[in-house]
């Protein structure tokens, strides 16, 4: 409106409204903290959409959602409910019939007496008996009438809901010809549908002429026969929740109540849904029970809720290879749970979807797996951690005073010399330039121009870290603070310290090189052994590939060796106690490191004393040294022990 004046400002009226509804940083800090904390990476990500952010709206609430939703559909009531009342109508009939004849003397009258009471017992067969039955009783003829219209309508508006009305007008023989028409032209497609032709025009032409039986609309054929289909699946699943005589019951009431030609048009609907849907639960059964008897309709839809709870938990338990939130049917968590639900799997959906495409995470043959960029962050989180528990100091800075090209700038440049490999001084380059030609354009270089930037050379050092992965080390808690350590150590390197070579060594009953990310994934070895000759054995090959290096093995172990490599095979044998083949396998391991000029330091972990004697003589015997911190401090006293190393160092 003219002559209005606005003034903007600062938001402070709780919340951002145009927030995203989680925050992408955050998630991945809890599953770092729990990886750190000794989790499992996978489950820290997958109970990351389980508990959902902030621990709501996860996947878990939702399936406690429809677990309680099926226990209540479990108990909805009586599911022979259709014979019930068709039983108790007959009756009915049969009473009212009897009270008319009783007051004829005729032999006609005693004659339908005597039909009356040579019915079958069976509700269906007596049904099925009295088709033809001249009913003396107006009453007694819509009881009976009153058991197939019922059935045919429940049966009928169960497959095609939301025809109520025009279901109710199915007694109508015209009624009963358009039904009929309609299934035997549904039948066509479908079986056209089966045999993979193209079925765009006749699906658009029955929908022409039979759109009025589907109010859903359902624009193509396969939403077609989704909606056909679970329910034909749930009435399947109604026969086989019946014991032997119900079933025999009410399939003898449906047949007679809909008709030869409906019943065979019904079967016929069946066997297509069957062989185009084969994947829902056709021949499954339910023990659902309760005191209030249910109709057919009823009873079929409290079972198809039933089988759509089921295939919900499925979705949302994402325990099959591959799955995904997408694999989640957000309109049938919407039918079945509700609005808001379907918003916490879009929200799900969202932070998942954002995790990938802001790059925490990538997705392979198991599942989410976090990325290099994330495994950065956790490595970062873990230095934090053990620089924060550091005392204040200068820390690392190690520096040679001989300039060379795999240094750090030092702020001065000299001139440039045949065989310089240091980066050029571009300014000072061009400055020298302009200074000895003046200010003409373009500049003209001349090799006396060239200015190379001075740095300070810093010492590479190979560096293995050999970390336990036996069983005891999740047992004892000790497993949390060797993956904090070991990332910690790796971004400290990648970070600070480029030209150090870091390698990763686990070890168990046998060992293996890690990368960080394996290490962030790895789970502890359920097999009995701790093979530290193949870990040192692995880490001499690592060090011979850095010849020009300086060689440091650092090892992390709460247990004395009790395996090695067979020489013959190489088969990783084990025995407890510790055979002396393992201890002299192991100690020459130890020695060749120490021929190689490795420095050996040994972090022992726990009090054992036969572990605490091999560590003394395995440090003693390789000049290198022995620690024996708490588990809490494992982070500290390995960082502080590399960044002295590399301080020491000439």
């Amino acid at each position: 409106m003219a002559g209005n004046r606005f003034r903007y400002g600062q938001w402070n009226g709780g919340p951002d409204p145009l927030a995203p509804p989680y925050d992408v940083r955050e998630a991945v800090d809890a599953v770092g903290a729990e990886v750190l904390a000794g989790g499992s990476l996978r489950e820290a990500l997958r109970d990351l959409l389980r508990r959902g952010p902030q621990g709501r709206g996860g996947l878990d609430d939702l399936a406690a959602r429809a677990r309680r939703l099926r226990r209540e559909a479990m108990r909805r009531g009586d599911l022979d409910g259709a014979v019930t009342r068709a039983q108790a109508l007959l009756d009915q009939a049969l009473a009212a019939e009897r009270d008319e004849l009783r007051g004829r003397d005729d032999d006609a009258a005693r004659f339908a007496e005597a039909v009356l009471d040579n019915l079958p017992r069976s509700t269906a067969r007596a049904v099925q008996e009295l088709s033809g039955y001249q009913w003396a009783s107006d009453d007694a003829r819509r009881s009976y009438q009153q058991i197939l219209d019922q059935l045919r309508d429940d049966v009928l508006g169960q497959r095609f809901a939301g025809l109520r009305e025009a279901v109710r007008a199915s007694a109508d023989p015209a009624a009963q010809q358009r039904l009929a028409e309609m299934m035997g032209d549904l039948n066509d497609l479908l079986a056209r549908h089966g045999r993979a032709e193209d079925t765009t025009d006749a699906f658009a032409e029955f929908m022409r002429r039979h759109g009025d039986f589907f109010p859903e609309q359902p624009e193509t054929v396969d939403e077609l026969i989704d909606v056909l289909a679970r329910r034909a699946a749930a009435g399947e699943r109604l026969m086989n929740s019946l014991s032997e005589r119900q079933r025999a019951e009410l399939s003898g009431l449906m047949q007679q109540s809909l008709g030869d030609r409906l019943a065979g048009e019904m079967s016929a609907l069946d066997a297509n849904l069957r062989a185009l849907r084969p994947d829902l639960r056709w021949g499954r059964g339910e023990r659902v029970r309760g005191d209030q008897p249910l109709d057919y309709a009823d009873a079929a839809g409290a079972l198809g809720e039933i089988g759509e709870l089921d295939d919900l938990l499925d979705q949302l338990d994402q325990e099959h290879p591959g799955a995904t939130l997408d694999d989640v049917d957000v309109d049938a968590v919407a039918r079945t749970l509700g609005r808001d639900a379907a918003d916490d799997v879009r929200r799900l959906r969202d932070l998942e979807r954002e995790l990938r495409r802001q790059g925490w995470v990538s997705r392979d043959a198991e599942g989410l797996t976090l990325s290099p960029k994330a495994l950065r962050r956790l490595g970062g989180t873990a230095l934090r951690r053990v620089f924060a528990d550091l005392t204040a100091g200068p820390r690392g800075q190690h520096d040679l005073r001989s300039a060379g090209a795999a240094g750090e700038v030092s702020g001065a440049s000299r001139p440039w010399e045949y065989g310089d490999e240091q980066p050029l001084d571009v300014v000072r380059t061009l400055t020298r330039a302009v200074s000895r030609a003046g200010p003409t354009v373009p500049v003209q270089l001349a090799v006396d121009d060239f200015e190379v930037v001075e740095t300070e050379k810093r010492a590479s050092a190979a560096v293995v870290l050999c970390v336990d992965l036996s069983y005891s080390m999740i047992s004892q808690g000790r497993w949390g603070p060797m993956k904090q350590t070991a990332l910690a150590l790796a971004h400290l390197m990648e970070t600070r310290f480029p030209q150090d070579a870091l390698q990763i060594v686990g070890f168990g009953r046998e060992a293996m090189t890690l990368t960080q990310h394996e290490l962030a994934a790895v789970e502890p070895d359920m097999e009995q052994g701790t093979n530290l000759q193949h870990a040192l054995r692995l880490a001499g090959r690592h060090l011979r590939r850095h010849p020009d290096a300086e060689p440091v093995v650092l090892v992390v172990t709460d247990g004395e060796p009790t395996a090695h490599l067979d020489p013959d095979d190489g088969e990783a044998l084990f025995h407890w106690p510790p055979l002396p083949e393992t201890i002299e396998a192991t100690v020459r391991e130890v020695d060749r490191l120490s021929r190689y000029g490795a420095t050996l330091n040994l972090f022992m972990l726990g009090d054992d004393p036969g572990l605490r004697r091999f560590v003394d003589a395995v440090a003693r015997r390789s000049r290198g040294r022995m620690f024996t911190p708490d588990t809490d401090d494992l982070g500290e006293y390995v960082v502080s022990d590399y960044l002295r190393s590399r301080q020491s160092r000439r």
